[in-house]
């Protein structure tokens, strides 16, 4: 039976929580929602508590403190993973993501994948024909395209938007992936999740959506952040690839041996 999850990190969110919730609970009306607040100390995690209290199928983590995208997702799944959710969407509080279109990722997940395969994971992506992007600046939409398109090079990442935030994916999936070994806490969280996917051997899609500029707060983004997830990219590129290298270089010594037996 499907128990969908959407899971929606806050911080400093009190203006958009409400409507996004709200918008949640009509376009997918048996999903739960779970609210991770980082202890807002704009008074997001009470208003969090008050939408549970008036809606069962509305939960609420707190947490101590501002930790960081990525803690408050691992979390969130662990949760989830507990109360036997499935599958599990990843959204964002400020209305960048637009959940009117969350049946699509839903949809392209009871799918099959190129070779037919069941799909695992189900990006919203930005870069694919039909997706978009509204009222973002020029610079903006290059430092997002360019972050992509590096992470995919270093990594080697078959998917178009690999810093989309946007996903759907199986509980089965999410409990393949080492999620004791994903360290990133920041921006670089979104690519770090792909990265290990991929590693798992986890068919992923994309489907395309638009991508909203927040209208009410302020965004958490920074070149600062972006910088520093762009050095983790190549950190884990060359890590990726001395292994593949470790792997080749022992698949080709046993080789020789079978031969010379």
């Amino acid at each position: 039976m499907r128990r969908p999850l959407v899971v929606i990190p806050t911080y400093n969110e009190r203006e958009n929580l409400a409507s996004i919730v709200g918008r949640v609970r009509v376009a997918v009306q048996d999903a739960s929602v779970l609210v991770v607040d980082d202890s807002s100390p704009d008074g997001t995690g009470e208003l969090a508590d008050e939408l549970a209290a008036a809606d069962a199928a509305v939960h609420v983590l707190h947490r101590a403190g501002k930790q960081g995208l990525g803690a408050a997702y691992l979390a969130a799944f662990d949760w989830a993973l507990e109360q036997g959710f499935d599958p599990i969407v990843q959204l964002d509080a400020d209305g960048s993501h637009l959940p009117e279109q969350m049946p699509s990722l839903l949809a392209a997940l009871e799918g099959t994948g190129p070779a037919g395969e069941p799909v695992d994971l189900v990006i919203g992506s930005r870069w694919i024909p039909g997706g978009s992007i509204e009222n973002w600046p020029r610079r903006r939409e290059l430092l997002s395209r360019a972050g992509s398109a590096y992470a995919r090079w270093v990594l080697q990442l078959p998917t178009r938007d690999a810093t989309a935030g946007y996903r759907a994916i199986r509980a089965d999936a999410l409990a393949r992936i080492h999620l004791d070994e994903v360290h990133t806490r920041g921006y670089g969280f979104q690519v770090d999740m792909l990265w290990h996917a991929r590693e798992a051997g986890l068919t992923v899609v994309e489907v395309p959506v638009t991508f909203v500029e927040r209208l009410q707060g302020q965004s958490k983004m920074s070149l600062g952040i972006v910088v520093e997830a762009m050095l983790k990219v190549t950190g884990w590129g060359i890590s990726s690839r001395l292994r593949r290298r470790g792997r080749s270089t022992s698949s080709s010594g046993s080789a020789t041996r079978r031969s010379r037996a």
